[in-house]
């Protein structure tokens, strides 16, 4: 979860935050080289005293500096491709959860395993347990089963909202009138946070989002119990 002062990402917890934390890693490795090169480049020309009056053209420099950056736009491009199409891949998910998002709140729909419908408000300050987040927990969380494929679908009643796990990697906008999916698959259980990322009026800040990620045992006991 985001804690103070934390600049860099929460930790992940499914492949593709991942893979995303990877690739940041890697495109961030390659901007610090060209602006080393380019920031070396520029002292030496400012500071070189020698000047050439009558050079008219470099066709090998200007080939060299046309092929490099293509070249480093290759080295991004690929694996920027390759995560798109995982973030767009879906084998055979085990169960689909529809969140559909409201002024202010969200309301979930486990439609593939039983007919379970709940609505997930955020706790009032004066209602919050000593182990919970202010302006972050909710009255019903998302218990889904940990190492297993979920298919997200993600609407809204009203206005453009925008379902976001940051540890999960997944950005989902809800949008009137039209579904819009994604796919889960967490790691390890625990507790992953999450608001709405789209301003959708007043009490935008106010609809957090909470998944609980448990073992099969624990959630299969969960649909029973509901």
């Amino acid at each position: 979860m985001p804690t103070w002062s934390k600049l860099s990402f929460q930790d992940s917890n499914s492949p593709l935050m991942e893979q995303l934390i990877f690739f940041h890693d890697h495109t961030m490795m390659i901007l610090f080289m060209i602006t080393i090169m380019v920031s070396y480049m520029m002292m030496t020309m400012m500071y070189n005293k020698l000047i050439n009056r009558y050079l008219l053209e470099g066709q090998m420099i200007e080939l060299l500096w046309t092929m490099m950056p293509a070249i480093t736009l290759l080295f991004i491009a690929l694996p920027s491709l390759k995560i798109l199409y995982i973030m767009d891949e879906m084998n055979k998910p085990m169960m689909t959860i529809k969140a559909i998002g409201h002024q202010w709140y969200w309301s979930y729909e486990y439609s593939d395993m039983s007919n379970i419908e709940m609505e997930s408000y955020m706790k009032p300050t004066n209602e919050l347990n000593m182990n919970e987040f202010r302006l972050l927990e909710v009255d019903n969380r998302v218990i889904l089963p940990m190492k297993s494929t979920i298919r997200m679908l993600v609407t809204s009643s009203d206005v453009i909202h925008s379902w976001t796990i940051p540890s999960m990697g997944i950005k989902i906008d809800g949008t009137p009138g039209r579904l819009n999916q994604g796919n889960m698959n967490m790691n390890r259980p625990g507790l992953m946070f999450g608001q709405c990322s789209e301003i959708c009026g007043a009490n935008h800040s106010f609809m957090p989002i909470v998944i609980e990620s448990v073992s099969m045992n624990q959630f299969l006991n969960w649909l029973n119990s509901n």
